[in-house]
């Protein structure tokens, strides 16, 4: 399965830096959980993208994709000065946004 344009802009925002290229993949009122910590609204999302995304100089990678039930499940690869390793994703999509996104 091909990364859906979503999840690509989210790792290429990423990846590139650019917080408000990243912050606008998600709708108004997304959620986001890492690993339990919850986030809700793009305010909130942009407070965890500082703390453990491109304010660690994040880089990601997706390894694979599969979509089930209408979650994209993503195997992503990260590297930067916060978490490096692989971890989950599971994107729900609204639209040509991110509407959820929990990373386990």
């Amino acid at each position: 399965m091909s990364t859906p344009d979503p999840i690509r802009r989210f790792v290429e925002a990423t990846n590139g830096g650019d917080t408000e290229a990243f912050l606008g993949t998600f709708t108004d009122d997304a959620f986001l959980s890492d690993w339990g910590r919850d986030f809700h609204g793009r305010d909130e999302v942009a407070r965890w993208n500082q703390s453990d995304n491109i304010g660690v100089q994040s880089n990601l990678r997706i390894v694979r994709v599969a979509q089930r039930d209408g979650v994209h499940h993503a195997r992503v690869a990260v590297t930067g000065n916060g978490f490096n390793g692989e971890g989950d994703m599971a994107f729900t999509l609204d639209g040509d946004r991110i509407a959820s996104l929990i990373i386990s």
